[in-house]
């Protein structure tokens, strides 16, 4: 089955000025959909919103046409990634995956070498490594969608690929939004594109769209 996510009739300011407005954003089961913006656009602040954890003067969250105000309440339906790492460090490995129902051996024959942690915490992994758990947890754990917030920042590029693979296995069961700084990325993974330019969601439906909103030079 195909699940839908819609978004729209967002409107969200900080003091007196209007950071989202004209929004609309869709992503259905199969997709990858990447958000582009300059700093301070609103991406992240968007998928907060979507994800339930930032309150808004208005929106319209919805899935299979049902509107949701909180996403995150409703188990099952939604993970997110933010951009900082969110595990605690004294959690143990062994106890992560279990608690995510994910299985440690499928998770190190995509990524060798973290073997040795699976009895320990996550305080002894690097900050990279940690990242690489976490990205993992969000997208391998059972959801309809998942917001990630720079997927593709803090890990090395031979992990960059394979995070890319997870993210194509992964998009065959649910729908995947996703915003990074490393747009090549972006636009090499993702199956449709939103650029937010003054407050609203552009689709990008050529290359020269990425000029025309403001977001390449």
């Amino acid at each position: 089955m195909n699940n839908i996510l819609e978004v729209d009739s967002v409107i969200l300011n900080y003091g007196d000025k209007r950071v989202l407005s004209n929004i609309y954003l869709k992503c259905i089961t199969g997709e990858v959909v990447g958000i582009l913006g300059r700093n301070g656009s609103g991406k992240t602040t968007l998928l907060r919103i979507i994800f339930g954890e930032l309150e808004t003067t208005n929106k319209s969250v919805r899935i299979n046409g049902q509107v949701i105000s909180e996403l995150y309440k409703s188990d099952g339906l939604i993970k997110f990634l933010p951009q900082f790492n969110f595990l605690l460090p004294t959690i143990s490995v062994k106890q992560l995956f279990k608690s995510f129902k994910i299985d440690f051996n499928e998770f190190v024959t995509l990524f060798p070498g973290f073997e040795k942690y699976y009895k320990g915490r996550v305080t002894e992994m690097s900050g990279g490594e940690r990242r690489i758990v976490e990205i993992y947890s969000i997208l391998a754990g059972k959801s309809l969608f998942c917001l990630l917030d720079e997927p593709f920042t803090h890990i090395m590029p031979i992990h960059i690929e394979t995070v890319k693979q997870l993210i194509e296995r992964e998009k065959l069961k649910k729908g995947i939004i996703l915003i990074d700084h490393q747009y090549e990325n972006v636009i090499n993974i993702c199956t449709r594109i939103y650029i937010i330019e003054n407050g609203k969601t552009n689709p990008v439906l050529s290359d020269s769209d990425f000029q025309r909103f403001g977001y390449l030079s």
